[in-house]
């Protein structure tokens, strides 16, 4: 089927919650892929910070080749032998004692939202409300659409789900005004994603973490888009020095299988016990057997190293962009980087996509780059060009 063809059934079968598509992508490789209609394209979106290893890479595609071929889901009733290898690796190169497996991000933030109630429950002191921040972005469950802090997201679902608070980004001192007898955790991006590209200051999640401390309540940090090398760390909190005591992963965790994770401290996990939370598909033997894989790979020399020399690169490139009047600010860490402007970029994007560069938006005015961890130097400055070109125009 070519792009058009394709385009008609979309049109005629499918719910319309993702707009106007303008691609039908069909394969590939690297940090590059072909649509329907054979046209080559440089993905620096990665599926949204999803294909950290690059598209198909070969370790995974063969892990999930062998899994297949050997067993492709079985019941949590029993044990799966590639998630309790993915869970001990996990636990030898996290803060992290246990884990549980689902199938993404949401559910991966809901599991731990429901922990941590469980948790203070479990020892007498109900503390049922969470404070996230505003222009986080946590999910699309009925909960973690409320822990969203963008009300763009809630529209048409209220009521929204109870005990759930808001605080600006980046601001301790609202955040302890917040931390009433009720509240039982606190759950925060390292670096806001959907929001915009959101850098704290040096020093936000250690005083964080020193607060959630003295207050007696829990740490989570969704690392879904910042976790497994994105930012340059293993997990983007390294960069700060801390350890939450609840870490919610999933997008790059199996290099496009789809997988969550929320790994947790020993006394944290005692929160829950049997029955109290399942997932029917969470770390089944294929998933897990792609997120082994996947781990493996990232952990190889190389990988998170060339994430933040080339993630610098890049940043020190787009910097010299602030020559445009119309460049409001360049953040990132690592090969999470955004650009906001003072127009909407939707432009800019489909000017990229029309040039063979794929990247994508973080609200109205932020252009958002999020390419593949094996992206190189060259790379990068094919995209800066282009983007040069296009900005003298959009300015």
């Amino acid at each position: 089927m070519n792009t058009e063809e394709i385009r008609a059934f979309n049109d005629r079968h499918i719910i319309n919650t993702y707009g106007t598509r303008k691609l039908a992508l069909t394969r590939g490789e690297g940090a590059k892929v072909w649509d329907a209609d054979g046209k080559e394209y440089l993905d620096f979106f990665a599926g949204i910070a999803v294909t950290n290893l690059g598209h198909c890479y070969p370790d995974v595609t063969e892990a999930i080749c062998n899994q297949a071929r050997k067993l492709v889901h079985v019941s949590n009733l029993y044990y799966i032998q590639p998630q309790v290898e993915l869970a001990a690796l996990l636990c030898e190169h996290s803060f992290a004692d246990r884990w549980f497996f689902c199938n993404g991000g949401a559910e991966a933030n809901e599991a731990a939202i429901k922990l941590a109630r469980r948790y203070w429950a479990q020892k007498g002191m109900p503390k049922p409300e969470t404070v996230t921040a505003a222009q986080s972005f946590h999910g699309r469950t009925m909960l973690t659409v409320t822990a969203t802090g963008q009300p763009k997201f809630h529209d048409g679902f209220e009521p929204l789900f109870p005990g759930i608070r808001y605080v600006p980004f980046n601001d301790v001192a609202a955040l302890e005004k917040a931390l009433g007898p009720e509240v039982g955790a606190v759950l925060l991006e390292p670096i806001q994603g959907e929001g915009g590209v959101n850098v704290p200051d040096d020093d936000y999640l250690r005083r964080v973490r020193a607060l959630c401390n003295e207050k007696s309540v829990l740490l989570i940090l969704d690392e879904v888009q910042t976790g497994l090398g994105r930012t340059g760390a293993l997990f983007a909190h390294e960069h700060y020095g801390i350890t939450p005591d609840i870490m919610t992963l999933a997008k790059g965790l199996a290099n496009g299988v789809p997988m969550g994770a929320m790994g947790c401290t020993e006394e944290v996990a005692s929160g829950f016990g049997v029955s109290s939370h399942a997932c029917t598909f969470g770390g089944n033997p294929l998933s897990s057997a792609a997120a082994l894989a996947t781990l493996k790979a990232l952990l190889k020399p190389g990988f998170i190293e060339n994430a933040k020399a080339v993630g610098e690169h890049f940043l020190r490139r787009l910097n010299a962009l602030a020559k445009y009047e119309v460049v409001v600010e360049v953040r990132g860490k690592g090969l999470m980087v955004g650009i906001e402007m003072k127009k909407p970029v939707n432009v800019l994007v489909e000017e990229m996509l029309g040039a063979g560069i794929i990247c994508g938006s973080a609200g109205p005015k932020v252009l958002r780059f999020l390419p593949p961890l094996i992206v190189t130097t060259e790379d990068v400055d094919r995209v800066v060009s282009l983007l040069d070109a296009s900005l003298g125009a959009f300015s």
